[in-house]
């Protein structure tokens, strides 16, 4: 192999590495066809591909790693669930926490 398509590679395989540590992959309510991305908080390969399909806001909510990336807003803005329903189930996972 060339030190071109070496290096070529490299940089695709990189990417795509860069990629699956940045982002989460939500696909909502089993809608493969438009998952949706989520700027995960920090790089991981936890949660990189998440289906809400089954779960209620409460059990999503509850995933440290999904809510500090913003997955709430993300639920909002889908129309899954009002700020106020927001805000209820995350004083309740306070509550439960401590």
């Amino acid at each position: 192999m060339s030190k071109k398509k070496k290096l070529s590679l490299i940089i695709i395989v990189a990417a795509i590495l860069y990629f699956v540590l940045s982002y989460h992959i939500i696909i909502i309510e089993g809608d493969i066809r438009q998952p949706r991305l989520l700027k995960k908080s920090t790089f991981t390969l936890e949660y990189t591909i998440f289906s809400t399909e089954g779960r209620s806001n409460k059990s999503i909510l509850a995933i440290d790693v999904l809510r500090e990336s913003g997955i709430g807003d993300l639920l909002i803005e889908e129309g899954l669930m009002t700020k106020e329903e927001e805000a209820v189930i995350l004083e309740t996972l306070r509550i439960e926490q401590q």
